[in-house]
């Protein structure tokens, strides 16, 4: 299966910053050398899948709400990032599990409601540095995993992206050990849970992926590539990523 990097921008970018879209596809060519989805704040995902219609760039959106309509107030839907042309939702996030009160049943039914509208859903999981410490970062991450994805969705279409929520934005990354053992753990679950089909999973990496440690990461076995934050805000960084990738 092919590397799959995906930028996180978070809450960063005004119209200007679509830019550095536009220098990414420059930089890339028609054949990059794994896929690539950008996940742009909502203002900006309408104007981003029109600049890369003909580009192998995909855009996605950062959260997305259970349901398909109704009263709730500032927030969007499977269904309406899928209009604006997003073609993959990321659900659970560790900031949204932080600072919104995310349930693993509020993520399962994110997780279903991305599937429901046709996009490819990027599941966030990974435990505290106090969890970690505690000995508890696996069954952790088994938990989240399991309990999210107990629901209707299409695991063919499902990207798991664990993140230490320890390294997110700190600067600090686990050893390769480390993260070799929280994949091996994850990829045990998904093929206990779905059979061949959760052998195919894509696995990334995220938590502080930078140019100077991407290639490194993207190396480890079981890394079907990375989540990037920070990085991803600027062409030439992701760039940098996308040519660290290792040939297998």
């Amino acid at each position: 299966m092919r590397t799959l990097l995906a930028g996180n921008w978070k809450m960063n970018g005004l119209h200007a910053s679509l830019a550095e879209i536009r220098a990414l596809m420059r930089s890339v060519g028609q054949r990059p050398a794994a896929d690539i989805i950008i996940c742009p704040p909502a203002t900006l995902i309408a104007e981003a899948a029109r600049t890369v219609e003909s580009a192998p760039i995909e855009i996605g959106g950062q959260d997305c709400h259970a349901e398909s309509s109704g009263a709730f107030t500032g927030e969007i839907s499977a269904e309406m990032l899928r209009d604006a042309g997003a073609t993959a939702v990321i659900v659970g996030h560790s900031e949204r599990r932080q600072y919104h009160g995310e349930t693993d049943a509020i993520v399962a039914a994110k997780l279903a409601a991305a599937s429901r509208a046709g996009l490819e859903p990027i599941l966030c999981i990974g435990e505290s540095e106090a969890q970690r410490d505690r000995g508890e970062a696996v069954p952790v991450v088994r938990r989240q995993l399991s309990e999210s994805t107990n629901a209707k969705f299409k695991p063919a279409e499902l990207t798991v992206a664990y993140e230490p929520v320890w390294a997110i934005g700190t600067g600090r990354t686990p050893k390769p050990e480390d993260i070799v053992q929280m994949h091996e753990a994850v990829r045990a679950l998904l093929t206990e849970r779905f059979g061949l089909e959760g052998a195919q999973i894509r696995i990334l990496y995220g938590g502080s992926v930078k140019p100077d440690n991407a290639g490194e990461i993207l190396s480890l076995p079981g890394v079907g590539g990375v989540l990037i934050g920070g990085a991803s805000l600027k062409a030439a960084d992701f760039l940098s990523i996308l040519q660290s990738i290792p040939s297998r």
